[in-house]
């Protein structure tokens, strides 16, 4: 179980939450109004906390320092691009995403190494795809017979550095681009994984919660 901080309690915001906790995972929501809590259903356990979800100390209150991601969903895009870049580089959350509503600032936020989604293809599903490992191999290609998928999949830090043909040998997957400060890029022999990419690869279906679980350990020590 993950704990998840999301800020925003607007109708996506609680979708996440509901969907996050039914999961079993455990959430904490922050919203500046106590009322947008009412979004929640009755018997949600998760964290409300009531404040600016870019203050350091409303972030502590929801456990972002415990966090596995976190999401910044509000209706504003500067606060949600402050409060990512603060539980990314102040509390070092390892993954993150910001909802932006202007596509021109979500490419200069992406070529930050900032995952965004802009608001005109955004959904709840969306988010989800980018803070849980498991909903990207839900894929955004399957090839006709549905054997194979091209989906993003998500690596252990300890992976950058490392060459990308050694990732599709330990995976067993072939990597097919990467998105690298937000334009796409196709891997050349010498390339190798750096901070904040985005891989997507073609896997087959039926090994996908294998490979999750290759690529979110350490590489294995070379003898």
């Amino acid at each position: 179980m993950a704990h998840f901080v999301i800020m925003g309690c607007g109708r996506v915001g609680s979708t996440l939450a509901h969907t996050l906790e039914d999961a079993g995972h455990s959430v904490a929501i922050i919203d500046q109004d106590d009322r947008a809590f009412r979004r929640l259903r009755t018997g949600f356990s998760g964290r409300k906390v009531t404040g600016v979800g870019f203050d350091r100390e409303t972030m502590k209150r929801a456990g972002v320092e415990e966090a596995y991601a976190f999401a910044a969903v509000s209706s504003g895009d500067n606060s949600n691009i402050l409060a990512t870049r603060v539980a990314r580089e102040t509390f070092h959350v390892p993954h993150v995403v910001a909802r932006i509503y202007d596509p021109g600032r979500a490419e200069i936020y992406q070529r930050l190494g900032i995952p965004t989604v802009a608001a005109v293809r955004w959904s709840a599903d969306q988010v989800l795809r980018r803070i849980l490992p498991e909903q990207h191999i839900a894929g955004d290609y399957r090839e006709p017979s549905g054997r194979l998928v091209l989906a993003e999949v998500d690596l252990n830090p300890d992976w950058i550095g490392h060459p990308i043909s050694s990732i599709e040998k330990a995976a067993g997957i072939r990597i097919a681009y990467l998105t690298r400060f937000g334009e796409g890029m196709l891997p050349a022999a010498g390339t190798s994984y750096q901070d904040g990419d985005t891989v997507h690869a073609m896997l087959n279906v039926d090994r996908s919660s294998e490979i999750g679980h290759i690529l979110a350990k350490s590489p294995a020590k070379e003898s």
